[in-house]
Order: C-alpha cells, then sequence, then structure tokens
C-alpha cells in the first residue's frame, strides 16, 4: 500500500488508531488512510529471556496484561492506554512516570522491522538485548510521529515487576518547596522509580513511586514522614490527564520542555497552565487550552530534515506533523 500511493504521488495519513493526533501538530488532510491496526499479534514472547515481540498495531493494554501475567512490565506508562496501540505509543516517543529508573522507549526496544515507501521491509536489531551494531535504524522511528516509515513488528526488553509497590504524596504552597524537597529526596539514599510535581487541582503535589521488599518501602515511610501513602491508582489519574484534558479543550496543545534539573523549578514557577514535570528526568508538559508557544527547533534539526528527504523525499507520509516542520 505505501509503495503503491508514493508510485501515484498520493499523501497518507499513517497510524494506528489515531489517538496521539493531539500531540506532535495536527495531522493535514491526506489522499490516502493507512492503519496498524489489525498487525496486532503476539509473535514471540520469551519470559525467561525478558523479551517480547509484537506486531505494531497490538493495543498497550493487551501487551501489558500478557506481560503482567508473568509478573513482568514494559514500563513506558503512556497517556491514551485504552486507545494506544504500540507502535503509536513508539511513534509518539511517549513514557511516563517511571522514565527516571527504566528510561524511554529507545531504551527498551531492540529490534524493529518498518515499511519504507519503496515497499521495501527494513530489520533493525533483533531478539537479543546487545546486538545493534552501527546506525541502529529503529531509532529514528521512535519519535518521528509516522513521518519516515511505518512500524510493522517491535522487540522489547521487559522487567521484573517489583515485589511491592507503594506511592506518597506530600502538598507545597509553591513550586519552589516543592522541587527543594525534590533535591532533598534525589540527593539522600533513596532511589524512587518516578518523582513528579504537578500544580493540579491545587497547589503543587509532589507524587513519590517506590518498589522493592518491605523493608525497603518502610525505609521510605520513615525518610518521608510528613508523606501521606496513597492508592496506586493515582498513577492511572497522572497518566491519564494529557488524554482527559484534550478531550475536554478541543484545540488544546501540550508543550514538552527539556531542562537540567537544576532549571526546572524556575521553569515551573513561570507556568500559569497545568503541569506535569517529570522531576527526576528534567522533562516539564505544559498544557495550554490556547496561545500555546511555539515549540523551539531541535539544536539537530538540519540532520532531521536530511533523514525526511532520504525516507520520505515528496513528503507524502503524516504531513503537518511534528509542527509541520518535517
Amino acid at each position: 500500500m505505501l509503495r503503491g500511493s508514493a508510485c501515484e504521488h498520493r499523501t497518507i495519513r499513517l497510524g494506528g488508531n489515531f489517538s496521539k493526533d493531539g500531540l506532535g501538530g495536527p495531522p493535514a488532510p491526506a489522499d490516502l488512510t493507512i492503519s496498524t491496526c489489525s498487525l496486532n499479534r503476539l509473535l514471540q514472547y520469551e519470559p525467561r529471556d525478558l523479551t517480547v515481540s509484537v506486531e505494531a498495531g497490538m493495543p498497550f493494554s493487551e501487551l501489558a496484561a500478557t506481560l503482567a501475567a508473568n509478573r513482568q512490565m514494559l514500563p513506558l506508562d503512556p497517556p491514551w492506554l485504552k486507545e494506544s496501540t504500540v507502535g503509536g505509543v513508539l511513534a509518539a516517543n511517549l513514557s511516563g512516570p517511571r522514565r527516571r529508573l527504566y528510561g524511554t522507549a529507545r531504551d527498551m526496544v531492540i529490534g524493529m522491522t518498518f515499511a519504507t515507501l519503496e515497499g521495501k521491509l527494513i530489520n533493525s536489531g533483533g531478539m537479543v538485548v546487545k546486538n545493534v551494531a552501527g546506525l541502529d535504524m529503529a531509532k529514528l522511528m521512535i519519535g518521528s510521529f509516522g513521518t519516515l516509515a511505518a512500524i510493522a513488528t517491535v522487540n522489547f526488553k521487559v522487567f521484573p515487576m517489583p515485589v511491592a509497590s507503594r506511592t506518597f504524596s506530600m502538598e507545597f504552597a509553591t513550586a519552589a518547596e516543592a522541587f527543594a524537597e525534590r533535591d532533598r529526596i534525589l540527593s539522600g539514599v533513596l532511589q524512587p522509580s518516578a518523582i513528579d510535581i504537578v500544580n493540579w487541582p491545587r497547589g503543587f503535589r509532589l507524587l513519590l513511586r517506590a518498589g522493592g521488599n518491605t523493608a525497603v518501602l518502610d525505609r521510605y515511610a520513615r525518610e518521608l514522614p510528613q508523606a501521606r501513602v496513597e492508592d496506586e491508582t493515582l498513577w492511572d489519574e497522572i497518566c491519564e490527564f494529557p488524554g482527559r484534558f484534550l478531550v475536554e479543550n478541543p484545540g488544546a496543545r501540550i508543550v514538552s520542555m527539556s531542562m537540567p534539573l537544576s532549571k526546572m523549578r524556575d521553569a515551573a514557577a513561570k507556568l500559569e497552565v497545568p503541569f506535569i514535570a517529570r522531576a527526576g528526568s528534567g522533562v516539564i508538559y505544559a498544557h495550554y487550552v490556547k496561545d500555546a508557544p511555539d515549540t523551539p527547533l531541535a539544536s539537530d534539526f538540519a540532520t532531521m530534515t536530511k533523514v525526511k528527504e532520504m525516507f520520505d523525499p515528496e513528503r507524502l507520509l503524516n504531513r503537518g506533523r511534528l509542527h509541520g516542520r518535517i
């Protein structure tokens, strides 16, 4: 389908369930829509090797349930969990609160097959964690919003679930106080899997997630005497906030800002819109109902443009995505 459309110079809207249209700039109208939703099979799963291979159209929630049956996980915690396909999560480069400990999709993908506009299937990597030498083409697809090629299959390394998990929360009147507590925690012996700061529904909440055995979790409780223990479903609220915000505010935008940890406090204090700060990872997601600032060009924008020319010289795939710049 990709090759036939390209030969006819037809523009293509490419995706899975298209649940990420509120991210990365709105897609422009296209001559043809291609969805990967029917590519939804589990191809290979080796629990002892901590590896799994799936087709890109598999619902991410289905993959998570399959892994959970073996007390394993893929801790990307994407928003739009019920609607997201595996390929969509990767194409939008989504990650959630546990990014601090486990990393992003680029750290978990060990192999990929993708289809190009020339009608070729390109294989990158495999089913072994350390097997990529030279240019890892799969990394180009992650975060590309479908502007380069169509992700067909993906191989992941997965992680064992912790023995137990506990969530703590603290409330502060100012961003400065919340980030000061963040600094105190991160400079100590505790190594939480997630540490977020949000400014809704009121004040500034510092949310921390810890994993381990009972002794480890009790140590957190002693080190955080002012914290309140929360139900683990709190993280569902955090992860689904972006999707709910876009549904409730048509035309809204979410702007991602990356920065050193030391600059997060001042950046958050200046925001007058709801935000989620991945306070241990250096990323703030600001939610604008209107008048969102332009996303600055990436420092490697020229390289990104050359890659686009290589894969899609006629600019047929997902026009308008990446804010219309690629």
